[in-house]
């Protein structure tokens, strides 16, 4: 193997929730935020309409308040910033679950690529969680949340865990 594919399996099986920040005070440099926005960018999507928005955050207070109405994302008050995941169902109906969730997978490999850490937090399809970003963020009717992606400077040593299960493997079966 060559070692971009080396440095790619690495960061793909290095690749874990972080739900322990260091303190938030500590900010992510711009062009790095922007470069893993940029990876989403490069997610598949059906027939390429692409129909994902994304909302960085890196505003204390916003932070917080997002962390005070997410009961599964209290890690908010630690992290750096986060990034909100978001589909426009006027372009995309049937598939925006999907073209969204591998762009929300490029996020969280990006992430784990410059030695961060991030956790996806779900918002979709819990209506009361949905509810309360679109209100934060005066989303209009036809963008829907999908999820809530922590991201900061891990507080400790995370380990990736081996999800490799040869049994769910099936070759020329079925």
């Amino acid at each position: 193997m060559s070692n971009l594919s080396d440095a790619v399996l690495s960061v793909i099986h290095g690749r874990k929730s972080v739900r322990s920040f260091k303190d938030g005070g500590k900010a992510i440099p711009q062009e790095m935020l922007d470069a893993i926005v940029k990876a989403a960018f490069a997610a598949p999507s059906a027939m390429n309409l692409q129909p994902w928005h994304f909302i960085v955050i890196d505003n204390r207070s916003v932070l917080n308040a997002l962390g005070d109405g997410l009961p599964y994302a209290k890690m908010l008050y630690n992290a750096s910033a986060a990034i909100i995941v978001c589909a426009d169902t006027k372009i995309s109906e049937l598939s925006w679950e999907l073209d969204c969730s591998a762009a929300s997978q490029n996020i969280l490999l990006s992430v784990e690529a410059y030695g961060l850490g991030a956790v996806w937090t779900a918002l979709y399809p819990q209506k009361e969680l949905t509810l309360f970003v679109k209100k934060l963020f005066h989303l209009p009717e036809n963008i829907i949340p999908l999820n809530v992606i922590p991201i900061g400077y891990p507080n400790g040593e995370e380990a990736p865990k081996d999800k490799y299960t040869p049994q769910k493997v099936h070759v020329n079966e079925w």
